[in-house]
């Protein structure tokens, strides 16, 4: 049997933390078994749906790497093999047609609540043998009996049938319903396994219950636990923020967010972190846990320092020049970037706070902290800066390891301490008192601009003097 999964995403907003895990599952489980990868969209909601969500789903796909092998199969360009696969059913008996009106089973809902009975239809239709002349539904006859299923995840699963209506396949005005979908979908598609959101559980029996009426093999299934928020609730933005394309908003890494995800509620011994090929290689659903996951964004944001330090410089080049130019600065021009961000990725939890932290080597001209200057931009380190100028100025090779040997060589002479040069230079280049070590930032600046801030230190110094 070749291996066979979906995703299959309502286009109705953006895709979820939740759904991206579902995805994630799904994509893991056909690649670790050389299958294949389907994504489905279920847009049958025509009021809901819309172009601009399913590109947020394919968008997030994309970014997270979840490539697939067929599709986007869209449900609203299949509407009339659902029909045909309806009236099959009604030809065969084992669907007939519903005359009731949306008020009357309003009406007949609310007395069996007031009633305290179950607001489930009464079958009352399943009586008539002639077709009349007026608009209807089509209901599928629910059999007697159990419904059982043996869930990979959950175990041994039954439903009394008796607790389930004749549910709609085909509604008044000739449109397919959410379940007779998927069902019709899953056959036609081959899906051998379908891996979907506890959610789902109820569905379950009804889809098993088609499938058999339809002749067709049955699926395995496999449903995922929710993930909670820190307060045990189903996630929602109330924890913090749930769409997968905010995450990259935010200036986290792809790899980071997949890892965490797949490590919500599946796990391989004590392992937390995986590159992708061993993901694929150990991913199996008999370690998906039964209970519900935690979302927990520190231990994503920790994720995210670690893949920001062992991401080679060249990529996180790459994918932190967005947000440099959020901050209005051109970061790719001048060959800089990698060697500045060798100094940045230590300090980083995202490619955010990295752009931020390196906006200084970027910036025309630089803004003093005013503490910061009023401490160490003072007027008696010009002569240490015309020194620093000078040697700087003569270095053959512009390198960090000739750039410590310059400083080292003022400081002996001037009987001073790395800090007495370090500080003052640290806000004449940065305008402020923290940034990377002095050496490596100087070296990563490059010699021309590190020349042109200390004058303007100089220049801004005799100004204070002045005044």
């Amino acid at each position: 049997m070749k291996v066979r999964t979906r995703f299959a995403p309502s286009p109705t907003g953006y895709l979820h933390i939740g759904g991206a895990r579902t995805a994630l599952f799904n994509w893991l489980f056909a690649r670790r078994h050389k299958g294949a990868f389907i994504l489905r969209i279920e847009d049958t909601d025509v009021a809901r749906s819309t172009k601009e969500s399913i590109q947020a789903i394919l968008d997030g796909m994309e970014w997270l790497g979840l490539n697939w092998d067929e599709g986007p199969h869209f449900q609203s360009h299949r509407f009339d093999l659902y029909r045909k696969f309806a009236y099959e059913l009604l030809d065969k008996g084992l669907v007939y047609r519903c005359y009731c009106t949306p008020e009357e089973l309003e009406a007949r809902r609310e007395a069996a609540l007031k009633e305290g009975r179950p607001p489930k239809y009464d079958g009352r239709c399943g009586a008539i043998k002639e077709a009349l002349d007026k608009p209807f539904a089509l209901r599928f006859r629910v059999p007697p009996g159990l419904t059982n299923f043996n869930d990979i995840i959950k175990g041994p699963i039954s439903f009394d049938n008796s607790g389930i209506e004749d549910l709609v396949i085909l509604r008044s005005d000739s449109t397919p319903t959410y379940n007779f979908c998927v069902v019709i979908d899953d056959a036609t598609m081959d899906i051998t396994h379908v891996i979907r959101g506890d959610d789902h559980i109820n569905n379950t029996p009804k889809q098993i219950l088609l499938n058999k009426a339809l002749g067709h093999e049955l699926p395995i299934f496999a449903h995922l636990p929710m993930i909670l928020g820190s307060d045990k609730t189903r996630l929602s933005k109330r924890h913090g923020a749930t769409s997968v394309m905010a995450y990259k908003d935010m200036g986290y890494l792809p790899h980071a967010l997949v890892n965490y995800l797949a490590r919500l509620g599946w796990s391989h011994g004590d392992q937390e972190i995986f590159t992708m090929e061993e993901l694929i290689e150990k991913f199996s659903l008999e370690n998906v846990g039964k209970s519900s996951g935690v979302f927990n964004p520190e231990k994503l944001l920790w994720l995210n320092q670690h893949y920001i330090k062992e991401t080679p410089p060249e990529e996180l080049g790459r994918l932190s020049s967005s947000f440099f130019k959020e901050l209005g600065l051109n970061a790719g021009g001048d060959g800089r970037l990698p060697k500045i961000i060798n100094t940045l990725r230590e300090r980083a939890k995202t490619l955010k706070e990295l752009a931020e932290g390196g906006a200084f080597y970027f910036k025309e001209k630089i803004d003093y902290d005013p503490k910061a200057a009023q401490k160490f931009l003072t007027p008696d380190n010009i002569e240490l800066f015309n020194t620093l100028i000078e040697r700087l100025n003569g270095l053959k090779e512009f390198t960090e390891k000739t750039i410590e040997a310059a400083l080292n060589s003022i400081l002996e002479e001037k009987g001073l301490k790395l800090g007495k040069l370090a500080q003052p230079v640290r806000v004449a280049l940065t305008g402020t008192t923290v940034s990377p070590g002095i050496f490596e930032m100087i070296d990563a600046m490059g010699r021309d601009i590190t020349l042109s801030r200390l004058k303007d230190a100089i220049a801004y110094m005799r100004q204070a003097s002045a005044v």
